[in-house]
């Protein structure tokens, strides 16, 4: 499935791991903020979603490092939306 199916289909939870400071400057709606660096502490969190999560940051590149541990850490059902003007342009899709 495509993030753009996904955001249609499966109501998904938005994680931007940006820090506070630039997800305050702006963000998706419904987006909660968990800054890189605290993905860690939310293993369990992610584990015992029952629905998918898309994570997204500024480019892509920190979205892609919080999927890739926690792939390798076993969480499942889990995207890289990439930047943040990729998933706006995703979000307007949707509607």
């Amino acid at each position: 499935m495509n993030l753009n199916q996904l955001l249609k289909q499966a109501a998904p939870l938005i994680i931007d791991v940006r820090e506070p400071f630039e997800f305050s400057m702006g963000h998706v709606d419904d987006a909660t903020n968990i800054p890189l660096g605290q993905i860690p502490a939310h293993i369990d969190e992610f584990r015992a979603q029952e629905k998918p999560i898309i994570f997204y940051c500024r480019s892509g590149m920190r979205s892609g490092q919080a999927v890739s541990f926690l792939e390798g850490l076993g969480v499942r059902d889990i995207y890289n939306g990439g930047g943040l003007d990729d998933m706006i342009a995703l979000m307007k899709k949707k509607v």
